[in-house]
């Protein structure tokens, strides 16, 4: 499996060299350094920008669980995690220096812990094809991580992303999601022809919860324990805007295919090595809003962990956002996930639909969803019902979100 992570990276390197992921209206994943929303600071020359901004989302949430995994002696009941949450309350500035260097931090108020701080880092861009990002942000994989927070067709990602693997439960110490988000790390990219982009990373590979470093050196590759990290895009339209939906982008015609690869390598005793692959499709075309992915993830434990086995998994989705009228867009997703991997039957099917409201004049936005966990095709009961323990059967959401 080595040889062929290592083949990956080889044959993707040449080609950044030829070919940003994000225009710069978009480029700190939350709000526009150059766009509407809130107000904007600027020299006289503009080479100096500086721009606060906060986003604000709250939810109603209703989640229903089967009855597997739940102990009924000790008054676990079907639903739960149910209630009022606020997932974001961001405050932060962006802005520019001296026309080259873009710089964000983000501080999120709802979370907790090394969460707090959600992005901190500054952009040198010494030429529109060679950039240099430093600092906490997001990993180059999937488009659905990628997309500008709070501009996503629904407001749940992806379960197949989010979701923790199963394994058997002896060896259940360790169980990676497949997505990755936020990471500390340095990342270089670079657009080409406005239509090729690149990004090459190196991350802590320990998520957004830690900013602290606390990798070690691998013992089975000799070499730095870390997220290494790479993704390529062809955008034939020009540069592929990162929105799911925006009542002020109802005239685009837009297009983007990608590709990700990623190895996280692990020394510790109870760690895997984890190889990631995705291919990613998005497209904006007057009001409509098309989306897709798939993705794999190779699990290997390290030699340490004395176990001879390795694992495969698999998801993939679909959506589509239609603007009904300027504000109204209707929203609708599939979402597969291999969670039990691809040495055992069974897989689960996720649909989901939803519809967003835009308020005008306000930064007001009004989101609700439903979605469906269904499991078709294990061998036995058993497994179907391992298969989606810990995920909700039926999940309802609805989200307000003020932007500033």
């Amino acid at each position: 499996m080595k040889k062929y992570i290592i083949l990956a990276f080889t044959a993707m390197l040449p080609l950044a060299a030829a070919a940003q992921q994000e225009e710069e209206a978009t480029e700190n994943g939350i709000v526009s350094v150059d766009g509407t929303k809130g107000f904007t600071i600027t020299s006289k020359k503009g080479d100096f920008v500086f721009k606060p901004y906060a986003l604000i989302q709250t939810t109603a949430n209703f989640n229903y669980y089967d009855d597997e995994g739940l102990d009924k002696a000790y008054n676990q009941d079907n639903v739960a995690n149910t209630g009022f949450a606020i997932p974001y309350a961001v405050l932060g500035f962006t802005g520019k220096a001296f026309g080259r260097v873009t710089f964000n931090l983000t501080m999120n108020a709802a979370a907790s812990g090394g969460n707090l701080l959600q992005q901190a880092w500054f952009d040198v861009k010494l030429k529109e094809q060679f950039a240099i990002k430093v600092g906490k942000f997001k990993t180059p994989f999937t488009h659905a991580y990628l997309t500008t927070l709070g501009e996503t067709l629904l407001p749940q990602v992806p379960t197949s992303l989010t979701a923790t693997t199963i394994m058997p439960h002896t060896l259940n110490a360790v169980t990676p999601a497949i997505g990755t988000g936020f990471d500390l790390g340095v990342e270089i990219h670079g657009l080409l022809a406005k239509k090729f982009g690149y990004e090459v990373g190196i991350f802590n590979g320990t998520g957004a919860s830690v900013n602290t470093a606390t990798k070690t050196f691998s013992d089975d590759w000799h070499i730095p324990s870390l997220l290494y990290s790479a993704r390529l895009t062809w955008m034939p339209k020009g540069v592929m805007p990162s929105t799911q939906g925006n009542p002020n982008r109802l005239h685009e015609d837009k297009m983007l295919f990608g590709l990700s690869v990623s190895e996280n390598v692990e020394s510790e005793s109870e760690s895997t090595n984890d190889f990631r692959a995705g291919f990613e499709f998005s497209m904006l075309k007057d009001r409509w809003y098309v989306g897709a992915e798939a993705y794999y993830m190779h699990v290997g434990f390290t030699k340490r962990q004395k176990i001879d086995d390795t694992f495969n998994y698999w998801g993939a989705y679909a959506q589509a956002g239609y603007f009904v009228t300027n504000q109204l867009q209707l929203a609708a997703r599939y979402d597969f996930m291999d969670r039990n991997s691809t040495g055992k039957d069974g897989l689960l099917n996720m649909p989901a639909v939803g519809v967003n409201y835009f308020f005008p004049n306000t930064n007001l936005k009004l989101q609700a969803m439903y979605q469906y966990i269904g499991r078709t095709g294990h061998a036995t009961q058993l497994d179907r019902d391992n298969d989606d323990l810990g995920q909700p059967m039926h999940t309802a959401k609805v989200l307000l979100q003020y932007t500033f």
